[in-house]
Parts: structure tokens; C-alpha cells; sequence
């Protein structure tokens, strides 16, 4: 297994890379912006490619990387379902996997840094954010935080894994790089409390000043979808009503490119294939499935994913490709649900 991690000195931000093996497929947590070029130069040196990139929550001490690796490799940007961003391509809830070739995260749900603060747990390492920090733990006391929700999240959550599971944050600001669950519960002065009432007294006491890059950050990180409208000016893009005009026509193939897990839980546009984003690349090439679909059959491509920028830059990459009658549904399936039902036997598996 490949494992980084990347810090930032300015904001005391650690970022972490993984993949299963070398030219293998990879994943991000946490990434800023200012860091982006790092990452891209140690991705092609150990020859990955970038598929995901997750934030564990909206950041407030730095402008995050996801949007600025969305654009330079097309990955998916993942968060929480809670979160405020416009746009991200996947958002997750408790419970839900993340999965790339050969690593699987688990998502927790942690609020109480913020309301959309996330955990990921892959086998015996856990990624907790500004939830859980090395003998210390996030502030509560701004973007919807709660010293009562955040006191749950470690106590009946975090704590409750493996003592051995390593702990990685997404900050330190002594120079700790890791801990372990088992360490932090008998280590971590926050954590030696007898009640959530004595938490959350202590928490509010704190009274800490507000970040440096805080009225930038938020506000930066609050906008990092891709513009469709961009697409749309370029005539590539539909509403979901026209969308729905053209399902069934023998003209057009309706393109599913969600993952599978997502399918299953949110349902599926009548009538559409599956071609998930991953394989988006091989698909469009002379030989690939949707490339054949579109040339053999001269009929017209309908990319749709769950918000429309997966299918924003698959349209995108199908024009570069040669695959002119290419378009997407604006907005994606989260559009779509709005008017429209979707397929109800995807939903129950």
C-alpha cells in the first residue's frame, strides 16, 4: 500500500495520499490549494492516477485543493451530504464506502467541529478531521459547531473503534504526526471528562480567536463547483424536462455514470445504461463502449451523475475525444428527482 502523508506549514494541514499499489488508482484527503502542484508532481512520480478527492468538512484555516484537482485530473471531489459547498461530484452519509482499486473508507459522521464534519475509517486507521486531533480536539464554536454533538461523535463513535487504530488528523500544530485511539483516551486532556455537561463547559471556555484565513476560506471553499454554465453557454447541456423529452428515443443513450453503491441508494433515470465516471476514459476511446454506441449507432450521448459535474466534464473529455453529440443533464439526477421519478427497483437493491 502507498500511504503520505503532506503537510502544510502554513495552516498546520496534513493531507493524505493512498492507493493500493503503484500505478494504481488513488485518493486525497484534505487537500489545499496552495499544495496542489506537490501533490500533481508526487502523483506522477509514483504514477497514479487520481480518481477521489475528499474533504472531511468545510475548512476554515486554508483554501481547500479539491476544486483545483477536479481541474487538473478530473477526479470525483467528495463530502459529507451536510455540507454548504455548491457542488461537489459524490456527497456521502454515515455509513456510506468510498472505493477506489484495492482501499475502502468508511464514513462517519463526526459534527460537532462543524455540522458537516466527516470521519473515514479504512481498516486500522482512522481519518478524523478537526473532530479528533492529537491530545486535543476541534473548536465548536463557529460554522454550526456543538461541544454536545462533538463530545458524541468521539465518545460514542470514534472511541468506540479498535484501541490499535492509528489516528491521522487533518491538523497538529506541535509536530505529532500520528496517534492511536487507545492513546488519545488515556492521553488527551480533553477527553478525560465524566459528562457531556463537562465537555461541553470546557469546550465553551476556550474562547479562542477566530482563524486568520477564516473570512477568505469560507467563503473560497463554499464555492468550489464546476460551472456548468460554462457547458450550457457551449450548448452541451439540458434541463431535466428536455431530458426527459428525449429518454426512450432510439436517438439518444442516456448514461448513467455514477458508481454502483449510488445506484442502489438514490435510484436511477428510466431507461438509462451504466457507465460509471472511472471508466469514462476507456469508454470514449475508438474500441470503447460508449464510443462504439455513439459512431456504430450515430446516436447521441446523455451523461447524467448525481449533481451534473461528473457529467460536466464527461461531456467535456466526450467533445475532446470526438464524440460531438455529446450533452448532460444540468444539475444531474439531484435536478431530475425534483420533477421526476426515478426508477424504484435500483432503489431497493
Amino acid at each position: 500500500m502507498i500511504f503520505r502523508q503532506l503537510f502544510d506549514a502554513g495552516s498546520g494541514t496534513y493531507t493524505y495520499l493512498l492507493a493500493s499499489r503503484r500505478g494504481g488508482e488513488a485518493l486525497i484527503v484534505d487537500p489545499v490549494l496552495e499544495k496542489v502542484d506537490r501533490y500533481l508532481s508526487l502523483i506522477r512520480e509514483l504514477d497514479l492516477r487520481l480518481v477521489k478527492a475528499v474533504d472531511t468538512h468545510l475548512h476554515a484555516d486554508h483554501i481547500t485543493g479539491l476544486g483545483a484537482l477536479r481541474d487538473s485530473t478530473r477526479c470525483i471531489t467528495v463530502m459529507g451530504e451536510q455540507s454548504s459547498v455548491d457542488v461537489v461530484s459524490m456527497r456521502v452519509a454515515d455509513g456510506d464506502r468510498l472505493r477506489i482499486e484495492g482501499v475502502e473508507l468508511e464514513a462517519i459522521y463526526t459534527p460537532g467541529h462543524t455540522d458537516d464534519s466527516y470521519s473515514f475509517q479504512m481498516r486500522d486507521r482512522v481519518f478524523t478531521g478537526d473532530t479528533l486531533l492529537i491530545r486535543g480536539t476541534g473548536r465548536t464554536d463557529f460554522q454550526n459547531g456543538c461541544p454536545r454533538a462533538q463530545y458524541h461523535s468521539i465518545f460514542d463513535r470514534l472511541l468506540r473503534l479498535p484501541e490499535e487504530t492509528m489516528v491521522f488528523p487533518a491538523h497538529d500544530y506541535k509536530g505529532d504526526t500520528v496517534s492511536t485511539i487507545g492513546e488519545e483516551k488515556r492521553c488527551n486532556p480533553r477527553l478525560q471528562v465524566k459528562s457531556v455537561d463537562e465537555y461541553a463547559a470546557l469546550m465553551n471556555g476556550l474562547k479562542l480567536s477566530n482563524p486568520k484565513m477564516m473570512d477568505v476560506a469560507v467563503p473560497a471553499n463554499q464555492r468550489q463547483g464546476l460551472a456548468q454554465e460554462e457547458i450550457a453557454r457551449l450548448g452541451w447541456a439540458c434541463s431535466a424536462a428536455q431530458a426527459r423529452a428525449m429518454v426512450g428515443c432510439k436517438e439518444t443513450v442516456l448514461i448513467d455514470l455514477r458508481e454502483k453503491t449510488e445506484r442502489l441508494k438514490h435510484g436511477s433515470i428510466p431507461g438509462s445504461l451504466h457507465a460509471a465516471y472511472s471508466d469514462l476514459e476507456q469508454n470514449i476511446q475508438p474500441g470503447g463502449m460508449l464510443y462504439e454506441l455513439a459512431v456504430a449507432t450515430e446516436r447521441r450521448l446523455l451523461f447524467y451523475c448525481a449533481f451534473g459535474e461528473r457529467s460536466a466534464m464527461a461531456v467535456r473529455a466526450a467533445h475532446e475525444a470526438g464524440l460531438e453529440q455529446a450533452s448532460h443533464i444540468q444539475g444531474g439526477i439531484d435536478a431530475w428527482k425534483q420533477a421526476f421519478p426515478v426508477d424504484p427497483m435500483l432503489s431497493h437493491g
